[in-house]
């Protein structure tokens, strides 16, 4: 881990659902000790029971992070039980969709350093990216520290200000269910063309799967690498002629697509 405050303070995870449990998993394979951690969770899965943290127990006085990792339903039960760690040296690092530094201020103090972060589901395999963004009291070593934790699953890049949080719900933490629907059609459509469903899958995934690790791999930008697979008159370019089309195509689709998921980031933000 990178700080050792987190070890000697203690870490507070507040709900260890999948997206906590693979955070957990993360921290406990990089060094952080479990008896510095503290797990708060009515219904704690068999794998978390086994880790030896402190489960469902008396809290440390002034543990160096609360994560909350609830579902934000759950939020109003399961924050005022650490209002008394507000407005005090703890950080709170929330990755809790639609819930705003404001409500967070308004339980635990405005003077609590809090950083919102909003991960995607590719961090249940530590594939995820996570974009987060603090409040005035959220110095620059609170973010560092806030990093050092959320690394464990993935990326972390930081945003100017909080109303962008919206537009990254729409592109990344919405965004696997839009590729996952694209393996769907991609695979009926190799069906289509007389491909056995099993195989027009395996052929979709791996394709999808193996795309995007390129991409994050190589030099090159997106565009140059489909530049790279197009040959002119050929098979591919047939193909991007159809998915490129301004009209009917992929870019007005992917447009459409993300901003009816931030503009309904937006109204549940905004209750």
């Amino acid at each position: 881990m990178k700080d050792g405050i987190i070890a000697e303070r203690g870490l507070v995870l507040l709900g260890c659902g999948k997206m906590g449990s693979a955070m957990l998993e993360g921290w406990l394979a990089r060094g952080l000790p479990a008896t510095s951690v503290w797990v708060t969770d009515p219904y704690p899965s068999d794998w978390v029971k086994a880790q030896g943290v402190h489960l469902n127990t008396e809290l440390p006085d002034n543990p160096a992070i609360v994560l909350v990792a609830v579902k934000p339903q759950m939020m109003g039960d399961a924050l005022p039980s650490l209002q008394a760690l507000g407005n005090g040296e703890t950080l709170f690092v929330s990755v809790a969709a639609g819930v705003t530094i404001a409500n967070y201020e308004g339980i635990l103090g405005t003077e609590t350093p809090i950083v919102r972060a909003m991960p995607n589901t590719p961090a249940a395999i530590s594939q995820g990216i996570t974009a987060t963004i603090g409040n005035s009291h959220a110095s620059a070593e609170h973010l560092d520290l806030a990093e050092s934790l959320l690394d464990a699953v993935g990326q972390v890049v930081r945003l100017d200000n909080e109303g962008q949080i919206d537009a990254v719900t729409g592109v990344s933490g919405s965004g696997p269910a839009y590729v996952f629907h694209m393996i769907e059609c991609l695979a009926a459509a190799g069906e289509e063309q007389g491909l056995g469903a099993d195989l027009a899958m395996q052929l979709a995934m791996a394709t999808v799967a193996g795309a995007g690790a390129l991409a994050i791999q190589s030099d090159d930008s997106a565009e140059q690498l489909r530049i790279n697979v197009t040959s002119p008159n050929g098979t591919t370019q047939a193909g991007l002629e159809v998915l490129m089309n301004g009209e009917t195509g992929l870019p007005p689709l992917i447009k459409s697509t993300v901003a009816a998921a931030t503009n309904r980031s937006k109204e549940l933000a905004n209750g």
